[in-house]
């Protein structure tokens, strides 16, 4: 799974380049940390309220939605989190992390909470189970050619989108699998893991202008 192609906003970072956060409580924050880091952007490991305070940006990476949801809570870190996501910090949730950011969650487990912000209706597992993951091409207006080639596992999709949020993406039967609102991207699909660092380019460019 890999793809040359990863330029499609060159000199995305700065002489002073600000820090990036990934949530680092559960999921596959290493591979965000390097895709960032590669990209000439600083980043560190989120777990507590006072590394939050440090950063520009914040990345809420892929995982499991509901544990991810508890150990904020358990960490003290849900109320700094949702105070972030509502000052406009820069966030962007990768599959559990699109889950997180979700205003409505469909499918969740008994007493689950995520953060909000995004005007959108999440439906948690949509594609079923581990088995059930896969690999597609989709075309991504805001990101240019050539197509994205997108790795799902166990992904979200979004039912629904309100009126303050957009849809970048969808699957070729209309499913919307990227979206953005403001400050805020989400994607139902791992980038990381692809090589290609246009969304991670895309999202940094959010950070860069904030």
């Amino acid at each position: 799974m890999t793809c040359p192609h990863r330029t499609a906003f060159p000199s995305v970072a700065g002489s002073a380049s600000p820090t990036i956060g990934v949530l680092a409580l559960q999921g596959d924050f290493r591979e965000h940390m390097a895709v960032v880091r590669s990209l000439g952007f600083d980043a560190i490991a989120v777990r507590r309220p006072e590394e939050l305070a440090r950063v520009a940006g914040l990345i809420i990476p892929g995982g499991e939605s509901s544990v991810i949801d508890k150990l904020s809570r358990m960490f003290g870190l849900a109320g700094p989190l949702r105070a972030a996501v509502a000052s406009g910090i820069p966030v962007y949730g990768t599959c559990a992390g699109l889950i997180m950011l979700a205003d409505t969650l469909l499918d969740s487990i008994d007493g689950q909470q995520t953060l909000g912000g995004f005007d959108i209706v999440v439906r948690r597992n949509a594609f079923g189970s581990q088995l059930d993951s896969f690999e597609t091409d989709i075309t991504v207006p805001i990101l240019g050619d050539p197509p994205v080639h997108a790795v799902f596992i166990r992904a979200p999709v979004v039912e629904s989108v309100g009126e303050r949020a957009t849809v970048l993406a969808t699957l070729h039967d209309g499913r919307v699998v990227a979206v953005e609102q403001g400050n805020l991207l989400g994607t139902s699909f791992h980038p990381e893991m692809t090589g290609d660092t246009r969304f991670h380019e895309y999202f940094l460019t959010k950070v860069s202008a904030a």
